[in-house]
């Protein structure tokens, strides 16, 4: 999505020159933008949710004006916990942008994980706050998500053994969530590529929920990414490949297994993996 910096500064030049502005169609009071695409492995903070294995992809996002927006996003799931059901994450999202300072943009907003037809209490809220600006060639950004206390994000499980019996520790319980996340990319000039970089901190429950899965499995832990997109020229595809990993070791997620292991191999869901996709805009 383009920044509102940017959409401010084609608004100047249209008011300075008005020869332009007669060429130019004037901003749309609601915007519609989207994507679908295809990736070879659903990383969510760093943890694979789809048991190291392809996902089918895509969202919607209706913008008004004024800055507020709503949104939703979906994905398959594998592998990690009993959400049952669909076996599929829907986003729905809700927001408010502005413009800030010299160029930068707020963004505060709501996201609503839902699991169709999946276990009882797997669904959460989660509200964030994010800041983004340029300086030099990089587009920065800035967020914090607290997700307040709720049954979804509970230790119902001490450990996988529990999980993988199906006999809660401590059903009921309610825990918090907090991430804090960077992100940061740039595009290289006459190429068609841009770099991206992300890292991120979680801090939450040190165990399972009630649907056998965690935000923060390990309590606390640091994600990160380093990879790249191609957007091929006259087409609305992007390819992409990212290198991510977390620092969750194996002993430190050693009481979560089997949950926190892939049913292929027994091998972490959150070890380094290099992760490809293809997309579409619209």
């Amino acid at each position: 999505m383009k920044s509102l910096g940017f959409a401010a500064a084609l608004v100047t030049l249209g008011l300075s020159t008005p020869v332009f502005a007669q060429d130019t169609a004037p901003p749309k009071p609601i915007t519609v933008s989207g994507s679908v695409g295809l990736v070879s492995d659903y990383r969510f903070r760093g943890v694979s949710q789809t048991d190291e294995e392809m996902a089918v992809q895509g969202g919607l996002t209706i913008a008004h004006e004024s800055g507020f927006y709503i949104g939703t996003w979906a994905s398959n799931l594998s592998g990690w916990g009993t959400f049952g059901g669909a076996n599929m994450e829907l986003d729905l999202i809700g927001g408010y942008k502005t413009p800030i300072g010299g160029g930068g943009t707020l963004d505060v907003g709501l996201t609503w994980y839902v699991y169709p037809g999946g276990a009882d209490k797997t669904d959460f809220a989660e509200p964030y706050v994010k800041l983004s600006g340029t300086t030099g060639p990089l587009n920065l950004t800035a967020g914090v998500a607290y997700a307040p206390k709720q049954q979804a994000l509970g230790r119902w499980y001490y450990s996988g053994a529990s999980a993988a019996a199906g006999t809660y520790d401590d059903p009921g319980d309610k825990e918090d969530n907090l991430y804090l996340w960077g992100d940061a990319n740039a595009g290289i000039p006459g190429t068609g590529l841009t770099a991206k970089a992300h890292i991120g901190y979680s801090d939450g429950n040190r165990g399972l929920g009630p649907n056998g899965t965690s935000v923060a499995p390990t309590g606390k832990y640091w994600d990160w990414m380093l990879g790249a997109d191609y957007a091929i020229k006259g087409t609305p595809l992007t390819v992409g490949v990212a290198y991510v990993d977390t620092d969750i070791s194996r002993r430190e997620s050693a009481y979560l297994l089997p949950n926190f292991a892939s049913t292929k191999d027994g091998g972490s869901i959150a070890g380094s993996q290099v992760v490809f996709a293809l997309s579409a805009a619209f």
